[in-house]
């Protein structure tokens, strides 16, 4: 470690400076996950191959995400948040141009697994945000400015997509991705400070190794079952198995070495698994309702009968725009109330939305879709995505502060593979036992049932505790230790 004195030039730094470059470099990522949506269609003709092979390009991008979710907030804290987050934003301005120039969907793919390097950059942006707003109740509310860009920018990526692609190709569509990648490489490097929060630690490779194995396991198998008929089951338990054997030796490697990963102990706190266990429930009962069932609903001929060109208008764009609204409001009730308690209030109201939902499924109008999306667009995108967010970040611990938000990103990963897996499943096999009508019923009520268990399981969660909150530096009265800390390191 070095004992030279920090350089003058040296600050905190800015907070709106700050605050932007978090926000380009969170746009970055939202194209990546979201802009595609409409475009799938433009991609499968213009590379001249099949809606399967374009929906695994897809899966490359989420899985992807998912898997480097895992480790990248870590290894930030040992090399620098800073240094790492431009690392990641230029890769994934790679990986967009290798989209771009894809001759055919085997190049797209290996496109889309490099933008999918992309996917920590929440919780890397929220972690850098902590550590120069030590301010609780400040950090709250940019907190939740920053998290409800990630619900999707009010709609206006996935329509942007849409538009380039039907004017221009889709390749236009990864060019706009890179351009934003590079704008955002240099608003970073401009906007952020250096930080660590780990000093002469290694980093361990096999405990990523183990974990890796894990999550992708869990993905593949339940990316695998959400093919319901054509799925191979015998691959989905050999999966599930080999995740389970692959957890067993996370654990055991996590015992013995040296600088792990996760320590035993905080893998035994609640602040670990009463944290993922919601996200993961909440994210399951939730996310295919929203971006799966309500949107077949309206499409479905006997019931919604809305086109596919004006689906978006009644429901995605709605729910993303809510969320964006409230986003702001949740962290100013977060600051007052605490983390945990307005989620708890957001679960309740979504689990009552989604209720309501299940029995308007035989005469849902446009109108009554929208007022729908707009609901749970408050309840879930505008304050249970941000508080569960906001508390991988505040339950942390300072000698380790990548890894809940890291674990944490990768449950809403599997949440999201998982909820498509069971709720569609249960709405195929009602729509076959009964009609389209109850199939969409059950599905939404099985969804709320699961919000029913996150609401349970989320009063094991503990309460922040203040001073253990992430930053692990001087307190914001004193400006110089932390600069000394950002430099030192």
């Amino acid at each position: 470690m070095s004992t030279v004195s920090p350089s003058p030039r040296r600050t905190t730094g800015s907070v709106p400076a700050l605050v932007v470059a978090l926000l380009a470099a969170i746009f970055a990522f939202q194209l990546n996950a979201s802009m595609l949506s409409p475009v799938l269609a433009t991609m499968e003709r213009e590379l001249d191959t099949t809606s399967a092979q374009i929906g695994l390009s897809q899966t490359a991008f989420f899985a992807s995400a998912a898997l480097f979710s895992l480790f990248l907030p870590r290894w930030g804290d040992l090399i620098g948040r800073k240094r790492l987050m431009i690392g990641i934003l230029v890769l994934t301005g790679v990986g967009s141009v290798i989209a771009a120039l894809a001759p055919n969907v085997e190049v797209l793919s290996l496109g889309r697994i490099v933008q999918g390097i992309s996917g920590p950059i929440v919780p890397m942006a929220l972690i850098m945000l902590r550590v120069q707003v030590p301010d609780p109740r400040r950090y709250a509310k940019l907190m939740a400015i920053l998290t409800a860009i990630n619900g999707g920018i009010a709609g206006v990526d996935a329509l942007l997509g849409g538009w380039l692609a039907a004017t221009f190709g889709f390749r236009s569509v990864f060019w706009v991705m890179a351009a934003v990648s590079v704008v955002a490489v240099f608003a970073i490097a401009a906007g952020t400070i250096e930080s660590r929060s780990s000093e002469g630690t290694k980093m361990d490779w096999k405990g990523v190794g183990a974990l890796v194995v894990v999550l992708g396991s869990l993905y593949f198998a339940f990316d695998q079952a959400g093919k319901l008929a054509n799925a191979n089951w015998l691959l989905v338990g050999a999966l599930i198995v080999l995740g389970a054997l692959a957890f067993v030796a996370f654990w055991a490697i996590e015992s013995r070495v040296n600088y792990p990963l996760v320590t035993i102990t905080y893998l035994k706190e609640r602040r670990t698994w009463a944290l993922l266990s919601t996200t993961l429930l909440t994210m399951t009962g939730v996310f295919a309702v929203m971006n799966g069932l309500i949107p077949n609903l309206a499409q479905d001929p006997a019931l919604g009968n809305i086109s596919a060109g004006e689906v978006s208008w009644w429901t995605l764009t709605p729910y993303a725009l809510a969320g964006l609204i409230m986003g702001p409001i949740a962290g100013q009730l977060a600051a007052r109330m605490g983390y945990k308690r307005v989620l708890q209030g957001g679960l309740v109201l979504t689990t009552l939305g989604l209720g309501a939902t299940a029995f308007l499924t035989s005469n849902p109008t446009p109108i009554v879709l929208l007022l729908i999306s707009i609901f749970i667009g408050v309840t879930y995108a505008g304050i249970c995505n941000i508080m569960l967010n906001g508390l991988g970040i505040v339950l942390s611990p300072k000698d380790n502060q990548g890894y809940l938000p890291g674990m944490n990103s990768g449950a809403f990963n599997l949440g999201a593979g998982l909820s498509f897996a069971i709720l569609f499943a249960i709405n195929t096999f009602v729509t076959n036992q009964v009609d389209a009508a109850a199939g969409y019923r059950f599905g939404i009520l099985a969804g709320a049932v699961l919000l029913l268990l996150a609401l349970a399981v989320s009063t094991l969660i503990p309460q922040p505790e203040d001073d253990d909150v992430v930053t692990g530096h001087a307190p914001e009265s004193d400006p110089v230790t932390t600069s000394q800390e950002t430099d030192n390191v």
